[in-house]
């Protein structure tokens, strides 16, 4: 089970939950994407190559078109013909609508008109934009495509998960016996939930990132680390 593999499952599950999922969660899921992209060394590479000497704004003036014809009250866009432009418009497209210079509400009704209803242009948006941007970086990754590899991964990762979960409930009443500070229980809490959430979402990535900090919680308190250290173990497993 590779580190690498993990981080691009994560960004095609963040971009399947895009293109099937609702509007109104566009902009965490958009978010998600962009995340997975920034923390997988491959997917950055891939998109820092295609947007090195990208002209972005000629592409938006080709490809957005308002109106879509004279008299209009919409327009219209449309995606680069070549495959490296379309990761990089549509990646650029991401970032703005993340960053907040282009207002996803806008710009669905402004190019992707549908009977008014922000749900239907969304379902248009998607499928013209997403889905195309999603499926080339899969053809890039073919490994990831085959079904028998995804199915493996995902058993052996819900398998460590569910161990990480069962050992982080019996660290949730282990520490109810141990003398700490109010303000340090409430940290643990917090931290402890955010494990428990980050196994519920299968974010691996996360999984480790929250028990890393648990590991400096119990450094810093003197908590009992005897049943941590087996969390901590397994957590392992998840990156190789």
């Amino acid at each position: 089970m590779e580190e690498r593999d993990f981080k691009l499952q994560r960004f095609f599950t963040a971009c399947d939950e895009l293109v099937e999922g609702k509007y109104v969660v566009a902009d965490t899921k958009i978010s998600e994407t962009l995340r997975a992209i920034a923390n997988c060394k491959e997917l950055t590479e891939l998109f820092a190559g295609v947007t090195t000497g990208f002209d972005y704004a000629a592409a938006k003036r080709d490809c957005l078109r308002f109106p879509v014809a004279k008299g209009s009250a919409h327009g219209a866009a449309y995606l680069p013909a070549e495959r490296t432009d379309i990761l990089a418009f549509v990646f650029c497209l991401l970032v703005e609508i993340d960053g907040g210079s282009v207002r996803l509400s806008d710009f669905l009704l402004r190019y992707f008109y549908e009977d008014g209803s922000y749900t239907a242009s969304y379902a248009l948006f998607v499928g013209r934009m997403i889905r195309p941007f999603r499926d080339i970086v899969r053809d890039l990754f073919p490994d990831m495509g085959r079904r028998g590899a995804l199915e493996r991964l995902h058993r052996e990762r819900d398998g460590v998960l569910e161990k990480i979960s069962a050992r982080a409930s019996v660290e949730r009443s282990n520490l109810a016996s141990v003398n700490l500070t109010k303000t340090d229980r409430a940290a643990a809490e917090v931290l402890l939930s955010e494990l428990f959430a980050a196994i519920g979402r299968r974010d691996a990535v996360e999984v480790n990132a929250v028990l890393t900090g648990y590991r400096y919680f119990l450094f810093a308190t003197g908590a009992p680390q005897e049943n941590a250290a087996v969390m901590f173990s397994l957590a392992e497993e998840l990156k190789k």
